[in-house]
């Protein structure tokens, strides 16, 4: 119930698992052994003894950040920095190396890439990610991203997102 929160965080930079199909002790079980924060609109979840959880309450993605902002603090790692898809920190790519990566129009326009090492997607500044620098502008209040990461996607492999957020 809170995917899109999930991806947002990544792309603030926070180590955000998520896995919609683990049931509610598996998600207690991983967040302990892992020593994560569970996000949850679930009030009984939330209330369960012996796990770190945050009730979610807002129904907008722009509130629901503001909470865990205003709850945990802003990422210490700053925003673009971790795959928004896995949640693996990014890392540099050389222009040369991204040639056969990504389509022939973004190497051309492109200087710097970045690459998920476990999923293999390949980011870069394009138009989405300008969007994206866009709606981190309207949340400034809650975070001063780093914008030094990328934000396009070409997705070279298999998805392999994971966890709660």
């Amino acid at each position: 119930m809170l995917g899109r929160l999930a991806r947002w965080l990544r792309v603030l930079g926070y180590d955000t698992a998520f896995d919609p199909d683990a049931g509610d002790w598996a998600l207690i079980r991983r967040a302990r052994s892992e020593g994560r924060m569970l996000l949850t609109r679930d009030r009984q979840l939330a209330a369960r003894r012996g796990v770190s959880a945050l009730l979610i309450e807002d129904e907008e993605l722009a509130g629901q950040v503001r909470q865990v902002v205003e709850t945990i603090g802003p990422s210490p790692t700053g925003a673009f920095k971790r795959c928004s898809v896995c949640n693996r920190r990014l890392a540099p790519l050389s222009r040369e190396e991204a040639r056969n990566r990504v389509p022939p129009h973004v190497y051309r326009t492109q200087q710097e890439f970045r690459l998920c090492p476990a999923c293999g997607r390949v980011y870069w500044r394009g138009t989405h990610w300008e969007h994206m620098k866009e709606i981190l502008e309207d949340w400034r209040d809650l975070t001063l991203p780093d914008d030094r990461g990328m934000m396009e996607a070409s997705s070279t492999g298999n998805p392999t997102g994971s966890g709660e957020a």
